[in-house]
């Protein structure tokens, strides 16, 4: 049978009660501490907490001296506007130091939002009425208005003034009285610059009065904007400045139109660049969610005011009970805009498959610890890759912010981004737009664009290449051009002289000349040119075509001097 070993039974017994006695001294011991020190330590953790949690840089600041960080900087090694313009600006090859009490993208972002401290003026309003039925707010600020010391806009600017002019798109849901806005109008104007702020269809405090609504993706106000600036100012260097969705829409439109834009330079500040990413970035942390619900009830607040159109174009009860911005897009973007589904909305209107396509000067300004574009959005080597392209892109900053100096009374971006727009104006790169001109036509005899050309792939390929689909496009203008001009009075002249055979007399030989010409043209040309491009290599040929044709020439000139000699009468 089984008998019970005692001495195993009191062991534990003893082992358990020198344990509880052993707790017991220790609650005894902890109760003893004053409640004032388990505060202490208390609120010494939840400051470490907090410090980690909104992403606190006082202390890295305070053990570097205050000195900040330096800027980096991302270009091409051949990049012409980083050497000629970039490499001149002291501000972005110097440091920036956050302004102390807010050493956190979360508190600059906020501040920014809440308080600012914007410059006070007044703008001088202008409403410009797209194609479309749709009412755009522009808002100016010159650099008169500012030099005058009453900062009160009331003058306006002559058609043949050359001062440079710059166009600022605003984020979302912001417009020409946000704080950011001011900073950069204000500081561009102190420093000689025409600022005009170009609002968000249905924001500025203007109705919506058509069927259209911007997103971020839409550049077509953005173009017919800049276009019309363009025109009516046309001796004026003409600059742009986009903020945040700002940003992306202005990249875009630098990439859909590339080359044909009459920006002289741009700047995006803060873009979102990959919308689709930023979606996924501003849904994974309890902050990132905070700042969504405040840009949600930011766009509610917009759609409020504007309830008539989009209740009957929208879902409105949808939008009511949005809680994210993937929310309201759901209900009210794709609606409007006639998106599939909201990820084609995000691909189709993020700027960054276009930033390859960017043909103007542009500097990219984002922050590295921006609570609300992601620094995993930025397209680093898209950027490196062009050549127009600089990206700067300092350590700190937030969203927008970027304050410096003790009273936290400027933003750093604004004096980066006066700086660039002054040394470029001053420069020779700003960008020139590329118009086709049907005056300019090219001479029959020129060799660079009519002849032939040899293009080399990448994969070592040679091919010949022509350039009639070059002149078949010029000659269609052309063509068109005649036939909206003098297509009437020719037509009338042809039936006169045809008569009732509907001929032209010497119109066929004409034409026949015409072709023969142009052939003996032709090819006269094309033998200019490969005796200029090839040199000695074009006698080379002929000695070679000499050499190897000899045999047979010989022969038919025996033959032929045969039979010559048979018909010859012999002499007797």
């Amino acid at each position: 049978m089984f008998s019970p070993n005692f001495s195993q039974l009191d062991r534990l017994v003893s082992w358990d009660e020198s344990t509880l006695n052993a707790y017991k001294q220790l609650f005894s011991a902890l109760s003893s501490i004053p409640i004032s020190h388990y505060a202490l330590v208390f609120m010494l953790v939840w400051v470490v907490f907090l410090y980690n949690f909104l992403e606190f840089h006082f202390f890295e600041d305070f053990f570097s001296g205050f000195r900040g960080a330096p800027v980096h900087l991302t270009f091409h090694p051949t990049s012409h506007i980083y050497h000629g313009v970039v490499s001149k600006c002291k501000i972005l090859h110097g440091r920036y130091l956050a302004t102390p009490w807010l050493s956190s993208p979360h508190f600059q972002t906020v501040f920014l939002n809440f308080f600012g401290n914007p410059p006070a003026f007044n703008y001088r309003r202008q409403l410009y009425h797209a194609s479309d039925g749709g009412t755009i707010a522009l808002d100016w600020l010159t650099s008169s208005d500012v030099s005058r010391g009453t900062i009160e806009a009331s003058n306006t600017i002559s058609k043949d003034d050359t001062t440079p002019l710059v166009v600022v798109i605003p984020g979302l849901t912001s417009d020409s009285s946000s704080s950011y806005i001011k900073h950069i109008a204000f500081g561009l104007a102190k420093h000689g610059w025409d600022v005009v702020v170009s609002n968000h269809r249905g924001l500025g405090g203007v109705s919506i009065t058509s069927d259209c609504f911007y997103n971020a993706g839409w550049t077509e106000d953005a173009r017919v904007v800049i276009d019309y600036l363009h025109r009516q100012y046309s001796k004026a260097p003409l600059f742009a400045i986009g903020t945040s969705i700002g940003a992306n829409i202005l990249v875009k439109y630098l990439g859909e139109d590339r080359e044909k834009v009459p920006i002289a330079g741009a700047v995006a500040i803060c873009s979102p660049w990959d919308l689709l990413i930023g979606d996924r970035f501003i849904c994974r942390r309890l902050l990132q969610k905070l700042y969504d619900r405040a840009l949600t009830i930011g766009l509610q607040g917009y759609a409020k005011m504007h309830e008539p159109r989009y209740s009957r174009l929208a879902n409105w009860e949808g939008i009511k009970k949005s809680r994210s911005i993937r929310d309201f897009d759901n209900f009210a973007t794709c609606l409007v805009g006639k998106f599939e589904t909201v990820d084609t909305y995000y691909r189709r209107s993020s700027s960054s498959p276009y930033v390859q396509n960017v043909s103007v000067p542009l500097l990219c300004i984002s922050a590295l610890d921006d609570p609300v574009c992601t620094r995993e959005a930025i397209p680093w080597d898209e950027c490196r890759a062009n050549k127009n392209i600089v990206l700067a892109t300092p350590q700190h900053g937030g969203h927008l912010a970027f304050f410096e100096g003790i009273t936290a009374s400027r933003l750093w971006w604004v004096r980066a981004t006066d700086e660039f727009l002054g040394v470029l104006n001053a420069s020779p790169h700003m960008h020139v737009k590329k118009t086709e001109t049907l005056e300019q036509q090219v001479p029959i005899e020129s060799s660079i664009d009519q002849g032939p050309f040899v293009n080399i792939a990448e994969d070592g390929m040679v091919a010949a290449v022509g350039n009639e689909h070059a002149e078949n496009k010029v000659d269609k203008h052309f063509a068109v051009s005649a036939l909206d001009q003098k297509q009437q009075p020719v037509e009338a002249k042809r039936e006169e002289v045809a008569g009732s055979s509907g001929e032209v007399p010497g119109e066929s030989s004409s034409l026949q000349r015409i072709k023969s010409f142009n052939v003996i043209a032709t090819t006269r040309r094309w033998l200019n040119h490969l005796s200029r491009q090839n040199g000695k290599s074009m006698w080379l040929l002929a000695y070679i075509a000499i050499i190897t044709s000899w045999p047979m020439l010989s022969s038919a000139l025996r033959i032929f001097y045969r039979k010559k000699l048979k018909n010859v009468p012999t002499a007797r």
